[in-house]
């Protein structure tokens, strides 16, 4: 396991970390039992987020190409990382945590394809090109990557830009901050406050997700002009389906009540209700809780 760890660019300490869990993380994926078992166990929202199955979700439906290789960045405890690794000839995966990072080559390090490096993505020299790079629940971090220019989000969008091979493609998961959960009382999602995002983070300097519009903006000035948008529900994170432009959801798509897993919300209306109104009048990809982006250039 240990020689797909590359620590060149490891500072030398975690400076990203959820605490007591990640040990616990650790140990679970280090025993060998099955996941299924663990999460029947256990019913804590780490757990669940970290080792579920239904991360891969996402992308497991994407058409990636065998042959090609990729840069996940931010990979954390390898959520993903073994969807990628299953779907590509080579991974490289980058994390600022060696333990995060340690959890993630413990639990696919043995498919012979990744290399994961330890560090900041703004201090790691990677001079290689690639066919896709990934920011799965990475972007709203930029400020914590991205330490120069007045613009995380842009800057972290450009660098992803630049390690992409001719008509590679960036691929992107993040939160709609005008996501209807959260005008009917679910808190932000990293805040963990209610109206957070809706607000414009007033008072938040660590973490910041979009809008439809504020993101094609972004997208449009990182030099990205084909971007596809997708909407996985009930978000990115555990997703049961993904929507499309192509393929919008029909009133009534949201009869059942989803389970809120992360933490106790509230719920001030009828949030399917709602969003059949908002699919009856075409605004479905602006109140979507996600979105998926597929971005090229």
């Amino acid at each position: 396991m240990n020689d797909i760890l590359d620590l060149t660019y490891y500072p030398g300490q975690d400076f990203y970390c959820d605490g007591e869990i990640e040990d616990r993380l650790l140990e679970l994926v280090q025993s060998g039992r099955d996941v299924e078992e663990i999460l029947r166990e256990n019913n804590e929202w780490p757990i669940l987020y970290h080792l579920s199955d239904m991360r891969e979700n996402v992308l497991d439906w994407y058409d990636f190409d065998p042959e090609g290789t990729l840069l996940e960045i931010g990979a954390g405890c390898g959520a993903v990382t073994g969807l990628f690794c299953r779907k590509t000839r080579q991974v490289t995966a980058v994390d600022l945590s060696k333990k995060r990072s340690t959890i993630n080559a413990t639990r696919n390090g043995g498919r012979g394809n990744l290399k994961i490096m330890v560090g900041n993505f703004e201090d790691i020299v990677i001079r290689e090109k690639f066919d896709y790079v990934t920011l799965i629940g990475v972007l709203e971090y930029s400020a914590s990557y991205i330490s120069k220019g007045k613009n995380p989000n842009l800057e972290m969008l450009k660098r992803a830009r630049g390690f992409l091979k001719p008509g590679g493609k960036l691929l992107i998961a993040i939160e709609n901050k005008l996501g209807m959960k959260y005008f009917a009382g679910a808190g932000e999602d990293h805040t963990g406050r209610p109206f957070d995002g809706i607000e414009g983070y007033r008072g938040v300097n660590n973490v910041y997700t979009f809008s439809r519009p504020e993101i094609e903006k972004l997208l449009r000035e990182a030099g990205f002009a084909d971007n596809q948008f997708y909407y996985p529900m009930p978000d990115y994170k555990l997703p049961s389906v993904i929507y499309s432009d192509a393929y919008l959801p029909a009133p009534g798509a949201f009869a059942r009540e989803v389970e809120c897993y992360d933490r106790p919300r509230y719920a001030f209306f009828d949030e399917n209700a709602a969003y059949d109104q908002v699919i009856r009048d075409g605004q479905f990809p602006y109140f979507a809780n996600s979105f998926l982006i597929i971005a090229g250039e």
